[in-house]
């Protein structure tokens, strides 16, 4: 097994965002080119969104415009104004954006509570939930789960990942249908300080990132309160079962990591 993202994602699969993996020798540099690619690319917030305060209202934001929630007529999850079916993103009351560098794609649900800042790009039909605190460098594809008590930075979710449920998630990368059991936690920074480095049949390469969580291939799935140490990073098609702590290092694809 390699360390190119093309070991762990199907990139040829990517309808948007293909650029930001395309060229790395190393899965890792994705995120630290992230930030960046973020920042070159985010539509920002329309200015008649309130920022660092709870909105006071529900809106939807359809095509650069803020539309009250009271305004729109609500059938069967489809959104109709004087007549017209309009398809945005659902923003609660009680929900606080920090700072304009936030793209909300078509179909985005933020529920109260929800806290993001930017640079952040939150793809379609992606739900940031209620307690969900995203706190930038986010970049999450269509239908995701950033769930309730979720604590997500500097991480990529790849079309359909989903963290639904009081998990960590730092400097990761979650590859396409990833799925989080309850209380995962990805933790990002070694006790003994320094670079994170990943060891593979005899050889070590540093990261370079004193912060590093996990790389989770496409379809991994993570049991309730497991763990992984910095520098993890987990072939496709594995399963890392409920109360494990995983890694450091690499995990063939499609393992079943126990106890």
């Amino acid at each position: 097994m390699n360390l190119r993202p093309e070991d762990f994602f199907d990139i040829g699969a990517l309808s948007r965002h293909r650029v930001l993996f395309e060229g790395c020798v190393f899965v890792w540099e994705v995120l630290k080119r992230l930030p960046a690619y973020l920042r070159e690319h985010i539509r920002p917030l329309p200015s008649g969104v309130p920022l660092r305060e709870p909105l006071p209202r529900g809106v939807i934001l359809c095509e650069g415009e803020v539309i009250p929630l009271s305004e729109v007529e609500a059938v069967e999850g489809r959104f109709y104004l004087r007549g017209e079916e309009i398809r945005g993103a659902v923003l609660h009351a009680g929900a606080i954006l920090m700072d304009r560098e936030v793209e909300l794609a078509p179909g985005v649900v933020v529920e109260p509570g929800a806290l993001i800042y930017g640079p952040s790009w939150i793809g379609p039909n992606t739900q940031v939930r209620q307690g969900a605190y995203v706190r930038g460098e986010v970049l999450a594809g269509e239908g995701c789960v950033i769930g309730h008590t979720t604590e997500v930075k500097r991480a990529v979710f790849l079309d359909g990942a989903k963290a639904g449920h009081f998990a960590y998630v730092g400097d990761s990368l979650l590859g396409r249908g990833v799925n989080l059991g309850a209380g995962t936690k990805l933790a990002n920074l070694k006790l003994a300080r320094g670079h994170i480095k990943v060891r593979l049949e005899g050889e070590v390469y540093d990261t370079g990132l004193r912060k590093f969580g996990a790389v989770l291939g496409d379809g991994v799935q993570t049991g309730c309160n497991s763990v992984t140490n910095p520098g993890t990073l987990v072939g496709p098609g594995s399963y890392i079962l409920p109360n494990v702590t995983a890694g450091p290092g690499v995990i063939p694809p499609r393992s079943i990591v126990r106890k």
